[in-house]
């Protein structure tokens, strides 16, 4: 959130968001000058003005400025949360296989995307093998590992290359409404359904439809889906017709479905159709050969956004994001540089470490603090690594509990289960104990966070 038009400007060139709420009375700038400032840049993200004060001048300003609506506060929830679900899907639907085909042609351009790691190399293999055949795919990562480049990829290498490619995101449409968004529905097939619309399936007739983070659609359209994977029929909400639908599904998720089968909570059956080939994408952590080929090409991106010229990073920036172990992946890196760009002077043309957020509270390690280290180990046997007091704070309290005779990976096993239980109570309380919020400050979904309150116990006085 932004609390003025300069930061939120800021903000959007860092972050990169689907979608803006923009208040037109801001401190500093205002949300028109905003809105003509990020239109100037190409910034082609949906924003809805907002205001308290309605004015049929300031919409029909909005409006020819290029805002997606105009809305009057105060507004009913359930209305702004439509019109930013119909702008999201808008966004979505509206990506044609001729804006696709320039960024990613061939599985080839994997390497022109991602990087050439072993682990890239061993992906490109893999996509040009299953791309001309008919397969489901299941593509399993991260979240901002990639997981789209690689759908792309897929349907880039298939015979559907020159048909639609339309994704569906499964975690941001409401249980309500995904049934209407992935098969259409008739006009007054409900309230407020004014006229026919077709269905995510419909659009991809002929191409390839890519569901992401399928680990949150609800059971009951799981078993919809399967009968759909299975028949390749669909028929619209308030239709009794049934139409033929020739697609090919590609699935992403960044959850471990073998474990919420054994839970449950994904279907079997429908696990199986789905995963026909899986791609594993591994973390950035796992393939940080790939690290200097993705800073010079953000940057070189960034460069060209901003007008700048960034030729690298500092020699101190590279050891400290080596050591990095980027949790947030891919997008978070490129996040991360793009903010870097964003605040560095033109004219040194390195970025430094301190252009980092991430790295605001990295110290060097006191040469005196040999016994900080748990196990007995010493700055003679971890020599040159940045860290930060927080981070001691951590977790030399939690290396001292743990059973120093048990093997190394289950070590670093109990120790990661502890660090995270001691992240989520942590966000959990800055959130005042809202679980929405303390996820959408992870970066993960609802389903995730509740999930891993369940198997921490962590049973404190918690809102949804």
């Amino acid at each position: 959130m932004a609390s003025s038009g300069e930061q939120a400007i800021e903000l959007v060139l860092e972050e990169s968001p689907d979608l803006i709420l923009l208040d037109i009375r801001l401190p500093g700038i205002d949300g028109f000058e905003v809105l003509a400032l990020l239109k100037k840049q190409g910034i082609n993200i949906p924003i809805i003005m907002t205001t308290a004060h309605s004015k049929a001048y300031d919409a029909t300003r909005a409006a020819r400025q290029g805002a997606y609506d105009y809305v009057t506060k105060p507004f009913n929830h359930k209305d702004i949360l439509l019109t930013i679900h119909h702008a999201l899907l808008e966004k979505g639907f509206r990506k044609q296989p001729q804006q696709l085909k320039p960024v990613l042609s061939r599985a080839t351009s994997l390497i022109d995307l991602m990087g050439q790691s072993d682990a890239i190399k061993r992906i490109m293999k893999e996509v040009a093998q299953v791309g001309p055949s008919n397969f489901s795919v299941l593509i399993m990562g991260e979240t901002g590992s990639g997981k789209e480049l690689v759908a792309q990829a897929v349907h880039a290498e298939s015979r559907r290359s020159n048909k639609p490619f339309i994704v569906v995101d499964c975690g941001a449409i409401p249980a309500n409404l995904i049934e209407s968004e992935l098969f259409g529905y008739e006009k007054g097939a409900f309230t407020g359904a004014t006229q026919a619309k077709a269905g995510a399936f419909e659009l991809a007739d002929g191409g390839t439809i890519f569901l992401d983070e399928i680990g949150n659609l609800p059971l009951a359209m799981q078993s919809s889906l399967l009968r759909v994977l299975e028949t390749k029929r669909i028929h619209r909400l308030g239709s009794i017709l049934e139409q033929t639908i020739d697609f090919r599904l590609v699935a992403a998720t960044n959850e471990n479905l073998h474990n919420e089968v054994k839970l449950s909570s994904f279907r079997r059956d429908l696990y199986h159709r789905l995963a026909e080939f899986t791609i594993i994408l591994p973390p950035l952590r796992e393939r940080k050969d790939d690290l200097r080929f993705l800073v010079q090409r953000f940057i070189g991106e960034v460069n060209i956004e901003l007008g700048r010229k960034i030729y690298d990073l500092s020699e101190d920036a590279w050891r400290v994001i080596s050591l990095y172990d980027w949790p947030g992946n891919v997008r978070e890196l490129r996040n991360q540089i793009r903010r870097a760009v964003l605040l560095s002077a033109p004219e040194e043309g390195l970025i430094t470490t301190e252009l980092f957020g991430i790295f605001n509270m990295g110290v060097p390690l006191p040469r005196n603090r040999k016994t900080d280290f748990p196990f007995g180990l010493n700055e003679s046997i971890v020599p040159n690594i940045v860290v930060s007091e927080d981070f001691f704070q951590v977790l030399v309290p939690i290396a001292h509990t743990l059973d120093q005779t048990q093997p190394l990976k289950q070590t670093v096993h109990d120790v990661v289960a502890k660090v995270e239980r001691e992240v989520l109570v942590a966000t959990l309380l800055l959130a005042g104990g809202n679980k929405a919020q303390a996820a959408r400050m992870l970066h993960i979904d609802y389903k995730t966070i509740q999930s891993k309150i369940n198997i921490y116990r962590i049973h404190s006085k918690l809102k949804s």
